[in-house]
């Protein structure tokens, strides 16, 4: 491909620098939206960083000179460049170059102490092949949302805005504060004979061992009033809503069914996929980042948006709940390693300041990472003085990063028009976003006016 020649830009020093280092890559060659007619002619270049971190491109013959570089989640050993493959086709039809790495997850999947590095290095990279783009953009999802919220802290590799989907931008610390709460009350009331280890695993089957400890007890405690009951408090310490995929909404008085969808989660394994995440969470970090010293229950459970419900299913079985809050805050005994937490808020944190604008969009039902992360995350940033440059949107809809391409899309649109008019005005708006998403004509969209909770959390802010 011949280079293209595009916009110098200052912002773009990191890039230039990580250029330097990446000259010995190896070298080049929910949704049903609607399939192409005709799909656009693409370039696939890819290579390997320094690292062993390897990516790819996409460039269509119509480029519209934006790239677009994109921020996997967890779990992922190889480079996308996209959410989805649907949403690759339309955005390559629009003209978008796309391009994203796989960071260095030879260690663990956590790759949060690579990740914003390689995805800069990988800018560098494919702008050595086709040339200065005239717009750099991001988009991250799940745990790539925490990278792209990092990469929109810096505004490293010259990146000129932000699209987060689902992101985990509330950080390892804070995730890992509230699972360890569910977690630790799982285990305290509803397996109180048996030893159960939740922090410091040796090994991804250790982890796994737990997870089915853990779930086990929850479908044992579904079978009673009272089981369910502590099933619920554990819930409302996760921030696990009470919607769950393939359910209709329950009514806001629906205790009993509020309880069972909640339930669902759990039932279905999520704990399977909670604690083999802690494992390498931990691995990356040196040590367990998470600790329930001194945490009063209690006062914890006053802060939950499902209080009522924990509340009225311990009337329900005839259960003292005071008496099981008592129980949790007495025997609350794990501490975190201070080194791993230190490492926590340096590699796998967010929020501490914006340098270019930022649009996030989540589910309102979001099992995995909780849309409540969104409202820590806003604080953190106004904190930081730059509340101005974020903007927040959220479509109803049960399940992690269930969106359809034309959501996803339109939110990227908003994004641009951001860039192109220098403030936000009405373009991320629920009502705009709504229109542009269905005006596609792809998959649907269901963007709605929404606040999210408090993030409920004994950790301090």
């Amino acid at each position: 491909m011949t280079a293209r020649t595009r916009r110098p830009s200052a912002a773009r020093a990191l890039a230039a620098l990580a250029t330097a280092v990446v000259l010995s890559l190896t070298g080049a060659s929910v949704s049903t939206a609607t399939p192409l007619a005709t799909a656009p002619t693409v370039e696939r270049l890819d290579g390997t960083l320094p690292d062993g971190a390897t990516w790819i491109a996409d460039v269509p013959e119509n480029w519209n000179g934006t790239l677009v570089v994109f921020s996997h989640g967890f779990g992922v050993r190889t480079p996308q460049n996209a959410p989805r493959e649907a949403v690759r086709l339309r955005l390559l039809e629009e003209g978008y170059a796309l391009t994203g790495s796989s960071y260095d997850v030879s260690e663990t999947l956590w790759g949060l102490e690579s990740a914003e590095r390689d995805q800069v290095a990988t800018i560098a990279a494919v702008t050595e092949k086709i040339g200065e783009p005239t717009r750099t953009l991001a988009i991250g999802q799940s745990m790539g949302g925490l990278v792209n919220a990092q990469l929109a802290r810096s505004g490293a590799g010259g990146i000129d805005g932000a699209l987060g989907l689902c992101g985990l931008v509330a950080g390892a610390n804070d995730l890992h504060a509230y699972q360890l709460d569910a977690e630790y009350t799982i285990a305290r009331l509803l397996l109180p004979d048996t030893p159960v280890k939740l922090v410091d695993f040796d090994s991804e089957a250790e982890s796994l061992t737990t997870g089915q400890q853990l779930t086990d007890a929850v479908v044992a405690a579904q079978r009673t009033p009272e089981g369910r009951a502590r099933v619920a408090l554990a819930a409302a310490y996760l921030n696990l809503p009470a919607w769950a995929v393939g359910k209709e909404r329950p009514a806001a008085d629906d205790w009993a069914e509020q309880q069972a969808q909640q339930a669902s989660w759990l039932v279905q394994g999520m704990l399977n996929r909670v604690e083999p995440a802690r494992y390498h969470v931990e691995k990356a970090l040196g040590g367990n980042n998470s600790g329930n010293k001194g945490i009063d229950y209690a006062r914890l459970l006053s802060t939950s948006q499902h209080a009522p419900l924990v509340k009225a299913l311990y009337r329900e079985a005839g259960l003292d709940l005071r008496a099981d809050l008592g129980n949790l805050t007495a025997h609350a005994k794990i501490e975190a390693d201070p080194a791993a937490v230190a490492a926590g808020e340096r590699t796998s944190s967010a929020g501490q300041g914006l340098a270019v604008p930022l649009l996030d969009i989540h589910t309102t039902a979001d099992d995995l990472v909780p849309v409540e992360q969104e409202n820590r995350f806003a604080d953190r940033v106004r904190a930081s003085g730059d509340g101005h440059l974020l903007r927040q949107a959220y479509v109803e809809r049960q399940g992690h990063c269930a969106f359809t391409t034309a959501e996803t899309v339109a939110a990227l649109h908003a994004l641009e028009s951001r860039l192109d008019t220098g403030r936000w005005g009405a373009s991320a708006t629920p009502a705009a976003l709504q229109s542009a998403a269905v005006a596609l004509g792809l998959d649907g969209a269901a963007y709605i006016p929404y606040h999210p909770a408090e993030l409920t959390i004994g950790r301090r802010k």
